[in-house]
């Protein structure tokens, strides 16, 4: 059985168009995404550095990788990843 990812948070290189209202709207379309927020960390001269967090029931990350890389997007390094039945955020510990 194929464990179900359920949260996807990626450092993303995106071009200034299309804006991320429209990589959201793009991403929040396919089947198994409930949410996607994308928020700007870095603008460049013609590239926006972006953190894409997307939850659903069942994400597939090659086709969210595809949809970024057809709007211009390029995936630098996947910063958190939730799987399984339900989502659990990063308990606190005596280091935090």
């Amino acid at each position: 059985m194929i464990g179900k990812i359920r949260r996807l948070v990626l450092d993303v290189l995106k071009p200034m168009e299309p804006n991320i209202i429209e990589m959201a709207k793009g991403l929040s379309l396919e089947e198994g995404v409930v949410a996607v927020n994308i928020s700007i960390a870095e603008i460049d001269h013609k590239v926006e550095n972006a953190k894409i967090t997307i939850e659903g029931d069942n994400i597939n990350y090659e086709r969210v990788k595809a949809i970024i890389n057809d709007m211009g997007g390029s995936i630098h390094s996947i910063d958190e990843v939730v799987a399984g039945k339900m989502i659990i955020d990063d308990a606190a510990t005596l280091q935090d």
